[in-house]
């Protein structure tokens, strides 16, 4: 899909064509303008993840994000798209207590930021939420396995699908939500097999996103700062795609040691009188 020619912005509808079309779905998260546009070229959605708040604010969890850190955040990425679908993370506290809350929570998004679409975390506990916001013109991406936002009654990041029951659970949670009308399912941290056979699920019409999941997913996502190799650590199922974290010390180092000497700014980085 990232190589077709597009007069407009991509939407909801076009990532839900993808699985039958057998088009791979390409994804990254970006939290700034000057990020997102160099994704836009790239990227089939870009995702504005709740991840801002342990990327950008160095906080130990996704649980303190508000919702208005997530609209001023995905303000900035749309400034810097027009081609991409930009989908927003629902942080924790906006979308639980009912589907009325949720819609509320979802609609401020939508309005304030002019994204395409939110993302939800949860399973089947959350079919009905999911069905009550996409009848009332909310597109909604699903979120299974490991969601971060439970990381409390999870007992921490750990990988999910481990076990015949562990895998039901699962397989029932891909069909809700893709049965109540989500248009993509992000897996995260699936065992393979079990996010193979999810992918693989005729019960599953949705497109499946990887994240730690399965090549076979319908497409791939990963945090840009994760993959940029910028991030002090980094998941196992992060494959490192640079190393700008060196290159950056390199340049503040060189900078600093410039300024000490003397030598920056140089004649040709001032403005001269005439």
């Amino acid at each position: 899909m990232s190589q077709v020619v597009q007069s407009r912005r991509l939407r909801a509808i076009d990532l839900a064509k993808s699985k039958a079309e057998g088009r791979k779905i390409i994804a990254l998260t970006a939290y700034h303008a000057h990020t997102a546009s160099i994704l836009d070229a790239y990227c089939d959605f870009i995702l504005v993840g709740d991840s801002l708040g342990m990327v950008m604010h160095g906080m130990e969890s996704t649980l303190p994000v508000t919702l208005e850190m997530m609209i001023l955040q995905a303000q900035a990425v749309m400034r810097g798209t027009s081609r991409a679908l930009v989908v927003v993370d629902m942080p924790f506290g906006s979308y639980e207590a009912s589907r009325e809350q949720a819609f509320l929570s979802a609609a401020r998004v939508l309005k304030e930021t002019g994204a395409g679409a939110i993302k939800m975390e949860g399973g089947a506990r959350f079919a009905e939420t999911v069905a009550f916001l996409t009848q009332r013109g909310i597109p909604v991406m699903g979120h299974i396995g490991l969601t971060p936002q439970s990381v409390n009654t999870m007992g921490g990041f750990r990988v999910q699908g481990r076990g015949a029951e562990a895998e039901r659970l699962l397989m029932e949670d891909a069909r809700a939500i893709s049965e109540a009308g989500a248009f993509a399912i992000v897996l995260e941290g699936i065992v393979e097999p079990v996010a193979r056979a999810i992918a693989r699920s005729p019960d599953v019409t949705a497109p499946t996103i990887g994240i730690g999941a399965t090549a076979e997913c319908d497409g791939q996502i990963l945090v840009l700062e994760d993959m940029l190799g910028l991030s002090d650590r980094a998941p196992k199922f992060v494959k490192s795609f640079g190393s700008l974290r060196s290159q950056i010390e390199d340049a503040v180092r060189a900078y600093a040691e410039e300024v000490r000497s003397g030598s920056f700014p140089a004649n040709e980085h001032t403005y001269q009188a005439r």
